[in-house]
Order: C-alpha cells, then sequence, then structure tokens
C-alpha cells in the first residue's frame, strides 16, 4: 500500500491559507522542505541490513504476527493462513494483503520517513494526556491497531525507553480535548476536558510502542491522519503522565493509503461525516512528505477479517534525529481540574497543520467521556479486543506504562 508519489505538491500548497491568526500553513509546510533537504538522510533504507543482522526484523514479524493473530482470535475472526506465500500480489489487492500472504513477507521491511524536530506540533496538541495503550474510550469506528517503531536515523539503532504520543479527530472529525472554531461546536465547553483519541506509550527495546484505536475521520482541507510525537527526555509522574513540563520531541504526521480510506468512509458513522472529503493527492503536507526522496509516510496495514469493519492492523517505522529536540507549546493543558487554554498556543488550521480554512461540520464529541477504567475494560464495541500490549510483554518499559489507563476526566 504506497501513496503515489505523482502528486501535485506545489498545486496543494498554493491553496493552503490561514483559518486562524498567527499560523501560516504554506510557511510551515516550506520549513519542513528546508529541514527535509538539510538532513543527511530522510529514510531509513540504509538501516535495512544492519536491523535484519541485529534480529530487529526478525523480532518485529513475530511481534507484528502476534497482535494480528490474538485479536483475530478475541474477535472471533477466521484466522489466516501465514504458512502460504502469494508472491508479489499482495500488494495489488484492492484492500491490503491477503489471507495467503506469509507473515515474513508481511510484516517485514521499514517503509518509513523522518520525524521533524521543529516547525510545529499542529494547533491542537494537549499537554498532559496520560500514558495509556487503549485511547478509544466510547468513540465509535473501524478498530485500529498501531504498532510504531522508533529507529535512530543515524546509528540505525531501536531507540528503547522513549515515549511516543499519538493524537487525531474521530470519525466525524472532531479533536477532543480543544474547543476552537474548526473543530466541531466551538460553543461547547465541555469538550475542553474529552481525552478520547489521545494517549502515549514508552517504547520497548526494539524502539516499538502500540495503540488501541479507531480509524480517524476526515475534516476540512485535511486527509486522515494520525499526529505522532517522540518525547526523547521526558519522566513519568506519579499520575501516569508526562506532566506539562514537556520540551524534547520529534513530531509528524502519518497517512493511510487513499483505497483504504475510501473503504473507510464508506461505512458509519464516517459516511454520516457532511464535511468534503479532502484526498491524499489534495493533502498539502502529505505533498510534502511524500514528494522527498526515500519518504513514505503510508502506513503499512493489514485486515484482521474479512471486512473493515471487523478492524485493521497498521505499523510504520519511524528515523528520528535523536540529538535535535525543541520546546513544545501546546494548545491545551490537561491537569486535575481538566483542560485549560494556553493563550499563546496558537490553533492555526483546522486540526493541525497542513489545511486550508475552513470549519468542519461533523458532529461535536459527546459532553462526557467515559469513566476512568483499565484499557483492558474498555468498550468492546468501539475498539479491538486485542491488547496489543499483551502480544508482546516488553511492549512498554518499567512502572507499568503499557498498561495505561482509560479515563475522561483525571483523578
Amino acid at each position: 500500500m504506497h501513496f503515489t508519489k505523482a502528486i501535485s505538491g506545489l498545486a496543494a500548497l498554493a491553496s493552503l491559507v490561514t483559518a486562524h491568526p498567527g499560523h501560516d500553513v504554506a510557511q510551515e509546510a516550506a520549513e519542513r522542505r528546508s529541514y527535509l533537504q538539510s538532513v543527511k538522510r530522510t529514510s531509513l533504507a540504509h538501516c535495512a541490513d544492519k536491523l535484519k543482522a541485529r534480529g530487529t526484523s526478525a523480532r518485529n514479524v513475530a511481534r507484528r504476527q502476534a497482535v494480528v493473530e490474538k485479536a483475530r482470535r478475541k474477535r472471533g475472526l477466521k484466522k489466516r493462513d501465514f504458512d502460504a506465500v502469494l508472491g508479489t500480489d499482495h500488494n495489488k489487492t484492492a484492500l491490503g494483503y491477503t489471507r495467503n500472504t506469509d507473515a515474513a513477507t508481511l510484516f517485514s521491511g521499514y517503509k518509513s520517513c523522518l520525524l521533524t524536530p521543529e516547525v510545529t506540533q499542529g494547533p491542537y496538541y494537549v499537554a498532559g494526556e496520560y500514558v495509556r495503550e487503549d485511547v478509544v474510550e466510547d468513540q465509535a469506528g473501524v478498530p485500529l491497531l498501531l504498532d510504531y517503531q522508533v529507529i535512530d536515523i543515524d546509528s540505525c539503532e531501536p531507540i528503547p525507553e522513549v515515549y511516543l504520543e499519538i493524537w487525531h479527530c474521530n470519525a466525524t472529525g472532531v479533536y477532543g480535548g480543544v474547543v476552537a472554531n474548526g473543530n466541531g461546536d466551538s460553543s461547547d465547553a465541555s469538550n475542553l476536558d474529552n481525552t478520547f483519541l489521545r494517549g502515549i506509550q514508552a517504547t520497548n527495546a526494539d524502539g516499538v510502542a502500540q495503540f488501541e484505536s479507531v480509524f480517524p475521520g476526515h475534516y476540512t482541507g485535511r486527509t486522515p491522519h494520525i499526529h505522532v510525537m517522540v518525547h526523547t527526555n521526558a519522566t513519568l509522574q506519579a499520575n501516569e503522565t508526562l506532566g506539562l513540563d514537556n520540551y524534547a520531541s520529534h513530531v509528524g504526521q502519518t497517512f493511510f493509503d487513499q483505497t483504504l480510506i475510501s473503504a473507510v468512509e464508506a461505512v458509519e458513522p464516517y459516511a454520516s461525516n457532511t464535511q468534503p472529503l479532502t484526498t491524499n493527492a489534495q493533502d498539502g503536507i502529505m505533498a510534502q512528505e511524500a514528494g522527498t526522496e526515500g519518504v513514505d509516510p503510508v502506513m503499512e496495514y493489514t485486515l484482521l477479517g474479512d471486512s473493515i469493519e471487523d478492524g485493521l492492523f497498521a505499523w510504520i517505522a519511524f528515523g528520528i534525529d535523536s540529538s535535535r529536540s525543541e520546546a513544545i507549546n501546546p494548545a491545551v493543558y490537561y491537569g486535575e481540574g481538566g483542560g485549560v487554554a494556553n493563550p499563546s498556543g496558537g490553533f492555526g488550521g483546522p486540526g493541525g497543520p497542513g489545511g486550508p480554512g475552513g470549519s468542519p461540520t461533523g458532529s461535536p464529541p459527546p459532553a462526557e467521556t467515559a469513566t476512568p477504567t483499565t484499557a483492558a475494560a474498555a468498550d468492546e464495541t468501539a475498539a479491538p479486543t486485542t491488547s496489543a500490549a499483551a502480544a508482546d510483554e516488553s511492549a512498554a518499559p518499567g512502572k507499568g506504562c503499557g498498561r495505561g489507563i482509560n479515563r475522561g476526566q483525571r483523578e
């Protein structure tokens, strides 16, 4: 599943406008391009042999296969045959690999992109989120198991014991935790306290962090995507967060195959989204990423069952320059009393850098979130019942970080 590089990048970037004062999306894209041109390496292609020799590639295959098989067993889905090799045809099927694709073909390789230690973390970033694997809470959507791997771009070594954070919008294009023009119902102040589809995990010895989520929806001007941030010098606090004062970070976005997006958009609740769908080819930030030599920000994936509603397992490896870091300026701080807007945080274009202006018209998030529970007790109707960490017991080192908690209000 690859995003075609033949993209009209200049046209996409030319269409970008500023949706909120103080954030120029076109300028941000230019800064991103400048950064990519300044670094020596933009992909992990040069690391493949070293990672294979070290055994990292083999462990990737075993880990990812275990996650998928356990997810299928718990959801009562038919076991797929990993022993037969379909050959090269597996990349040409409409919705991903087939049941005949073997594990070594399915889960090996390093399709990757380079996370940026500068530019912006996006206007909808919230500091103070919990370390937890299951970020679904009460959000409906196509179940999505995520497997991220963090690799040092220079040494080709997996980076353990750093914290990888994700956040994305729900099926109707709304981010929890932020009240702003262009993010659902801006008059609903309760959304400031919502925490859905946000979470942090520590990387294991192979640099891997895993999450349970739902497939992201779309909103005006942006193709479906997931924001990713790597905290390289963070400390886990007693309240299972990284605190509010984080400075070391690497930022990026991951995307999905357009055919997969179209399949997801055809089912509910995605089909009820009234906002116009921006395709990959129309997304300015994706144009910037995919137009860079060696960079492929599209996640590999496989279906867990025979239909899209059964869920997906998606994975990607990230290369980061571990010697660089920048301060984080969040839109919102989430603490004991709930969310508090940062006056100097700014918001920029809707939902993050890369999109033109305009206010999404999707349904606002619910006024209340799920009560705090363990990730294992999350709503089974809204998320995969598989715990990705259970398939890889070393998925999060120390202090029970891999288990996290699923909550609405902070205790």
